[in-house]
Protein backbone atom coordinates (compact mmCIF):
# COMPACT_ATOMS: atom_id res chain seq x y z
CA UNK A 1 0.00 0.00 0.00
CA UNK A 2 1.31 3.43 -0.97
CA UNK A 3 1.83 5.94 1.82
CA UNK A 4 0.04 9.02 0.45
CA UNK A 5 2.07 11.26 2.75
CA UNK A 6 5.06 10.49 0.51
CA UNK A 7 3.35 12.10 -2.51
CA UNK A 8 4.02 15.82 -2.77
CA UNK A 9 2.33 18.27 -5.13
CA UNK A 10 5.58 19.36 -6.78
CA UNK A 11 6.33 15.80 -7.88
CA UNK A 12 2.75 15.25 -9.02
CA UNK A 13 2.89 18.42 -11.11
CA UNK A 14 6.18 17.23 -12.61
CA UNK A 15 4.56 13.88 -13.43
CA UNK A 16 1.75 15.68 -15.29
CA UNK A 17 4.20 17.92 -17.15
CA UNK A 18 6.31 14.93 -18.15
CA UNK A 19 3.20 13.05 -19.28
CA UNK A 20 2.07 16.03 -21.36
CA UNK A 21 5.41 16.71 -23.03
CA UNK A 22 6.96 13.22 -22.94
CA UNK A 23 10.24 15.07 -22.68
CA UNK A 24 12.21 15.40 -19.44
CA UNK A 25 13.99 18.63 -20.40
CA UNK A 26 10.76 20.39 -21.33
CA UNK A 27 9.04 19.15 -18.19
CA UNK A 28 11.94 20.31 -16.01
CA UNK A 29 11.96 23.75 -17.65
CA UNK A 30 8.20 24.13 -17.13
CA UNK A 31 8.62 23.11 -13.48
CA UNK A 32 11.53 25.57 -13.05
CA UNK A 33 14.03 22.92 -11.97
CA UNK A 34 17.15 21.34 -13.38
CA UNK A 35 16.94 18.18 -15.46
CA UNK A 36 18.85 16.22 -12.83
CA UNK A 37 16.49 17.37 -10.07
CA UNK A 38 13.48 16.46 -12.22
CA UNK A 39 14.95 13.04 -12.98
CA UNK A 40 15.51 12.37 -9.26
CA UNK A 41 11.93 13.39 -8.42
CA UNK A 42 10.46 11.07 -11.06
CA UNK A 43 12.68 8.23 -9.90
CA UNK A 44 11.56 8.81 -6.30
CA UNK A 45 7.92 8.84 -7.46
CA UNK A 46 8.46 5.49 -9.15
CA UNK A 47 10.03 4.14 -5.95
CA UNK A 48 7.14 5.35 -3.79
CA UNK A 49 4.44 4.02 -6.12
CA UNK A 50 6.29 0.78 -6.93
CA UNK A 51 5.49 1.45 -10.62
CA UNK A 52 7.52 2.18 -13.72
CA UNK A 53 5.92 5.38 -14.98
CA UNK A 54 8.08 6.04 -18.05
CA UNK A 55 10.31 4.16 -20.41
CA UNK A 56 13.36 6.23 -21.33
CA UNK A 57 13.72 6.28 -25.12
CA UNK A 58 16.19 8.17 -27.37
CA UNK A 59 13.69 10.94 -28.18
CA UNK A 60 12.37 11.43 -24.64
CA UNK A 61 9.94 9.64 -22.36
CA UNK A 62 7.34 7.05 -23.19
CA UNK A 63 4.44 6.65 -20.78
CA UNK A 64 3.72 3.19 -19.43
CA UNK A 65 0.11 2.16 -18.72
CA UNK A 66 0.82 2.86 -15.04
CA UNK A 67 2.20 6.27 -15.96
CA UNK A 68 -0.92 7.16 -17.91
CA UNK A 69 -3.21 6.07 -15.10
CA UNK A 70 -1.29 7.79 -12.31
CA UNK A 71 -0.85 10.98 -14.35
CA UNK A 72 -4.64 11.18 -14.65
CA UNK A 73 -5.00 10.79 -10.89
CA UNK A 74 -2.33 13.43 -10.41
CA UNK A 75 -4.29 15.88 -12.59
CA UNK A 76 -7.36 15.33 -10.43
CA UNK A 77 -5.39 15.83 -7.21
CA UNK A 78 -3.81 19.02 -8.52
CA UNK A 79 -7.21 20.37 -9.57
CA UNK A 80 -8.57 19.69 -6.08
CA UNK A 81 -5.55 21.34 -4.50
CA UNK A 82 -5.97 24.38 -6.76
CA UNK A 83 -9.64 24.65 -5.80
CA UNK A 84 -8.66 24.37 -2.14
CA UNK A 85 -6.22 27.25 -2.62
CA UNK A 86 -8.91 29.38 -4.30
CA UNK A 87 -11.37 28.62 -1.50
CA UNK A 88 -8.81 29.45 1.17
CA UNK A 89 -8.10 32.75 -0.57
CA UNK A 90 -11.83 33.51 -0.66
CA UNK A 91 -12.23 32.76 3.05
CA UNK A 92 -9.23 34.94 3.83
CA UNK A 93 -10.93 37.78 1.97
CA UNK A 94 -14.16 37.34 3.90
CA UNK A 95 -16.17 35.08 1.60
CA UNK A 96 -18.48 33.09 3.87
CA UNK A 97 -19.91 30.49 1.50
CA UNK A 98 -19.97 29.07 -2.01
CA UNK A 99 -23.06 28.14 -3.99
CA UNK A 100 -22.90 25.87 -7.03
CA UNK A 101 -25.55 26.84 -9.60
CA UNK A 102 -26.35 25.11 -12.91
CA UNK A 103 -28.62 26.89 -15.39
CA UNK A 104 -29.81 26.45 -18.95
CA UNK A 105 -28.83 28.84 -21.74
CA UNK A 106 -32.11 30.77 -21.71
CA UNK A 107 -31.65 31.68 -18.06
CA UNK A 108 -27.95 32.52 -18.44
CA UNK A 109 -28.48 34.83 -21.42
CA UNK A 110 -31.75 36.52 -20.50
CA UNK A 111 -32.04 36.82 -16.75
CA UNK A 112 -29.16 35.66 -14.58
CA UNK A 113 -26.64 38.45 -15.29
CA UNK A 114 -28.90 41.12 -13.78
CA UNK A 115 -30.44 38.83 -11.16
CA UNK A 116 -27.11 37.57 -9.81
CA UNK A 117 -25.62 41.06 -9.90
CA UNK A 118 -28.46 42.29 -7.67
CA UNK A 119 -28.12 39.31 -5.32
CA UNK A 120 -24.36 39.66 -4.97
CA UNK A 121 -24.61 43.39 -4.40
CA UNK A 122 -26.75 42.59 -1.35
CA UNK A 123 -24.64 39.54 -0.40
CA UNK A 124 -21.03 40.46 -1.23
CA UNK A 125 -19.53 37.67 0.90
CA UNK A 126 -21.07 34.87 -1.17
CA UNK A 127 -19.31 33.22 -4.11
CA UNK A 128 -21.52 31.75 -6.86
CA UNK A 129 -20.07 29.15 -9.21
CA UNK A 130 -22.30 29.19 -12.30
CA UNK A 131 -22.20 26.52 -14.99
CA UNK A 132 -24.27 26.74 -18.17
CA UNK A 133 -25.78 23.38 -19.14
CA UNK A 134 -28.74 21.84 -20.92
CA UNK A 135 -31.88 21.49 -18.80
CA UNK A 136 -31.52 17.67 -18.59
CA UNK A 137 -27.92 18.02 -17.44
CA UNK A 138 -28.87 20.73 -14.96
CA UNK A 139 -31.53 18.56 -13.33
CA UNK A 140 -29.14 15.61 -13.15
CA UNK A 141 -26.46 17.81 -11.54
CA UNK A 142 -28.84 18.86 -8.76
CA UNK A 143 -30.09 15.30 -8.24
CA UNK A 144 -26.59 13.86 -7.86
CA UNK A 145 -25.18 16.68 -5.73
CA UNK A 146 -22.96 18.40 -8.30
CA UNK A 147 -25.05 21.54 -7.91
CA UNK A 148 -27.12 22.89 -5.05
CA UNK A 149 -29.49 24.83 -7.31
CA UNK A 150 -30.59 24.36 -10.93
CA UNK A 151 -32.60 26.45 -13.40
CA UNK A 152 -34.29 24.59 -16.24
CA UNK A 153 -37.16 24.67 -18.74
CA UNK A 154 -40.71 23.66 -17.91
CA UNK A 155 -40.90 20.87 -20.52
CA UNK A 156 -38.14 18.77 -18.93
CA UNK A 157 -39.35 16.41 -16.16
CA UNK A 158 -37.77 16.89 -12.74
CA UNK A 159 -39.87 14.70 -10.41
CA UNK A 160 -37.13 14.40 -7.81
CA UNK A 161 -36.66 18.14 -7.26
CA UNK A 162 -38.44 20.79 -5.24
CA UNK A 163 -39.36 23.35 -7.92
CA UNK A 164 -40.55 26.93 -7.93
CA UNK A 165 -41.19 29.28 -10.89
CA UNK A 166 -38.22 31.52 -11.65
CA UNK A 167 -38.92 33.54 -14.81
CA UNK A 168 -41.22 33.50 -17.85
CA UNK A 169 -40.32 34.21 -21.46
CA UNK A 170 -41.97 34.21 -24.86
CA UNK A 171 -40.74 32.52 -28.03
CA UNK A 172 -40.58 34.40 -31.33
CA UNK A 173 -39.76 33.47 -34.91
CA UNK A 174 -36.58 35.14 -36.02
CA UNK A 175 -36.27 35.89 -39.76
CA UNK A 176 -34.16 38.15 -42.01
CA UNK A 177 -35.86 41.46 -42.72
CA UNK A 178 -36.21 40.47 -46.38
CA UNK A 179 -37.93 37.15 -45.59
CA UNK A 180 -41.45 36.33 -46.82
CA UNK A 181 -42.73 36.27 -43.21
CA UNK A 182 -41.06 39.51 -42.17
CA UNK A 183 -44.15 41.69 -42.53
CA UNK A 184 -46.45 39.42 -40.51
CA UNK A 185 -47.66 40.80 -37.17
CA UNK A 186 -47.79 37.25 -35.76
CA UNK A 187 -47.54 33.70 -37.08
CA UNK A 188 -48.55 30.21 -36.06
CA UNK A 189 -45.92 27.50 -35.96
CA UNK A 190 -47.62 25.81 -38.94
CA UNK A 191 -47.04 28.99 -40.99
CA UNK A 192 -43.29 28.56 -40.55
CA UNK A 193 -42.81 24.85 -41.18
CA UNK A 194 -42.41 25.09 -44.95
CA UNK A 195 -39.18 27.03 -44.42
CA UNK A 196 -35.72 25.76 -43.52
CA UNK A 197 -34.78 26.12 -39.85
CA UNK A 198 -31.60 26.91 -37.98
CA UNK A 199 -31.87 25.14 -34.61
CA UNK A 200 -29.96 24.24 -31.49
CA UNK A 201 -28.19 20.91 -31.26
CA UNK A 202 -30.00 17.76 -30.17
CA UNK A 203 -30.67 17.58 -26.44
CA UNK A 204 -31.80 21.15 -25.91
CA UNK A 205 -35.18 21.68 -24.24
CA UNK A 206 -36.00 24.40 -26.79
CA UNK A 207 -35.54 22.08 -29.77
CA UNK A 208 -37.62 19.43 -27.98
CA UNK A 209 -40.39 21.98 -27.41
CA UNK A 210 -40.44 23.08 -31.06
CA UNK A 211 -40.41 19.49 -32.34
CA UNK A 212 -43.27 18.52 -30.02
CA UNK A 213 -45.32 21.52 -31.16
CA UNK A 214 -44.56 20.77 -34.83
CA UNK A 215 -45.71 17.17 -34.38
CA UNK A 216 -49.04 18.52 -33.16
CA UNK A 217 -49.56 20.25 -36.52
CA UNK A 218 -48.91 17.08 -38.50
CA UNK A 219 -45.71 18.54 -39.97
CA UNK A 220 -42.04 18.17 -39.20
CA UNK A 221 -39.35 20.74 -38.59
CA UNK A 222 -37.03 21.10 -41.61
CA UNK A 223 -33.71 21.62 -39.83
CA UNK A 224 -31.03 22.76 -42.24
CA UNK A 225 -28.29 23.66 -39.76
CA UNK A 226 -27.80 22.98 -36.04
CA UNK A 227 -25.55 25.06 -33.81
CA UNK A 228 -24.70 25.13 -30.11
CA UNK A 229 -25.68 28.67 -29.12
CA UNK A 230 -28.36 31.33 -29.49
CA UNK A 231 -25.76 33.66 -30.96
CA UNK A 232 -24.91 31.01 -33.56
CA UNK A 233 -28.57 30.77 -34.55
CA UNK A 234 -28.77 34.54 -35.01
CA UNK A 235 -25.66 34.62 -37.16
CA UNK A 236 -26.89 31.81 -39.40
CA UNK A 237 -30.29 33.47 -39.83
CA UNK A 238 -28.59 36.76 -40.57
CA UNK A 239 -26.65 35.00 -43.34
CA UNK A 240 -29.91 33.80 -44.91
CA UNK A 241 -29.51 30.11 -44.03
CA UNK A 242 -32.95 29.68 -42.51
CA UNK A 243 -35.30 30.93 -39.81
CA UNK A 244 -35.30 30.10 -36.13
CA UNK A 245 -37.24 30.21 -32.88
CA UNK A 246 -35.70 31.86 -29.83
CA UNK A 247 -36.80 33.60 -26.64
CA UNK A 248 -37.19 37.28 -27.45
CA UNK A 249 -34.93 38.31 -24.58
CA UNK A 250 -32.01 36.33 -26.01
CA UNK A 251 -31.75 38.39 -29.22
CA UNK A 252 -29.48 41.44 -29.21
CA UNK A 253 -31.61 44.57 -29.81
CA UNK A 254 -29.18 45.92 -32.41
CA UNK A 255 -29.80 42.84 -34.58
CA UNK A 256 -33.54 43.48 -34.51
CA UNK A 257 -32.99 47.10 -35.49
CA UNK A 258 -30.66 46.41 -38.39
CA UNK A 259 -30.92 42.89 -39.85
CA UNK A 260 -33.52 40.61 -38.26
CA UNK A 261 -37.21 40.63 -37.44
CA UNK A 262 -38.77 38.95 -34.40
CA UNK A 263 -42.35 37.81 -35.07
CA UNK A 264 -44.59 36.80 -32.13
CA UNK A 265 -45.66 33.15 -32.17
CA UNK A 266 -49.30 32.28 -31.66
CA UNK A 267 -50.33 29.63 -29.14
CA UNK A 268 -49.81 28.91 -25.46
CA UNK A 269 -46.93 26.53 -26.24
CA UNK A 270 -44.78 29.59 -27.06
CA UNK A 271 -45.07 30.90 -23.48
CA UNK A 272 -42.46 29.23 -21.28
CA UNK A 273 -41.73 29.07 -17.58
CA UNK A 274 -38.21 28.56 -16.29
CA UNK A 275 -38.07 26.77 -12.94
CA UNK A 276 -35.52 26.88 -10.15
CA UNK A 277 -35.11 23.60 -8.29
CA UNK A 278 -33.21 22.00 -5.42
CA UNK A 279 -32.95 18.44 -4.16
CA UNK A 280 -33.94 19.17 -0.55
CA UNK A 281 -34.58 22.73 0.72
CA UNK A 282 -33.96 21.65 4.33
CA UNK A 283 -30.39 20.56 3.55
CA UNK A 284 -29.21 23.67 1.71
CA UNK A 285 -26.38 25.75 3.09
CA UNK A 286 -27.57 29.13 4.44
CA UNK A 287 -26.12 30.88 1.37
CA UNK A 288 -27.79 28.48 -1.05
CA UNK A 289 -31.10 28.73 0.79
CA UNK A 290 -30.88 32.51 0.56
CA UNK A 291 -30.18 32.38 -3.18
CA UNK A 292 -32.95 29.82 -3.76
CA UNK A 293 -35.43 32.06 -1.97
CA UNK A 294 -34.29 35.09 -3.93
CA UNK A 295 -34.54 33.38 -7.33
CA UNK A 296 -37.96 32.00 -6.39
CA UNK A 297 -39.24 35.51 -5.72
CA UNK A 298 -38.54 36.89 -9.21
CA UNK A 299 -41.32 35.34 -11.27
CA UNK A 300 -42.88 37.95 -13.56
Amino acid sequence: MINLLQLDLVSLRLLVLAANTQNLTQAANSAHMTVSAASKRLAELERVTHCTLFNRVPRGLQLTPAGRGLAEHARTMLDVAQQMAHDADDYAKGVRGHVRLFANTSAVIQFLPADLAAFLAANPHVRIELEEALSDRTIHAVENGEAEIGIFADNVPAPGLHMRPYRRDRLVVLVPQTHALAQCSSVSLADTLDFDYVALNQGSSLLRRINDAAAGTGKRLKVRIQVSSFDGICRMIEAGLGIGILPLGSVHPELLQAKLRAIPLEGEWAARTLYVGVADPTRLSPEAANLFGYLSSLED
